[in-house]
């Protein structure tokens, strides 16, 4: 006599608590997408850079070139410095986004109407 084979019916995966709906992923809060600064905008960037051929540390205007929930790029129109002494060729600089060394620019240039 043969032994009888025994079938065992297919499972169905288990659902995990907590993953319903059309979200992927679960989390506390959404993550936020705004920042004070956004790509076009003049700031002005605590950095090394140069001034009248002199090697200063101070406030210089810039333009923001990207922006992510964690750091603002900066493009500058004159050399700049990383802290131990090498000029960065693109003049690009990477900033926190909450950074104290960078603030908004002057808004300086008000149309009359």
């Amino acid at each position: 006599m043969k032994p009888e084979k025994t079938v065992t019916p297919a499972r169905k995966p288990e659902a995990r608590p907590g993953r319903g709906g059309s979200m992927p992923y679960s989390f506390m809060r959404s993550p936020n997408t705004e920042s004070a600064f956004d790509v076009g905008d003049t700031v002005e960037a605590f950095c090394d850079h140069e001034k009248n051929s002199d090697r200063i540390r101070g406030w210089l205007k810039g333009i923001v070139v990207q922006v992510d929930n964690k750091m603002v790029a900066v493009q500058f129109r004159s050399n700049v410095f990383l802290t131990d002494g090498w000029m960065v060729p693109d003049r690009i600089l990477w900033y926190p986004t909450h950074s104290e060394q960078l603030r908004q620019g002057n808004q300086s240039k008000k149309r009359k109407e």
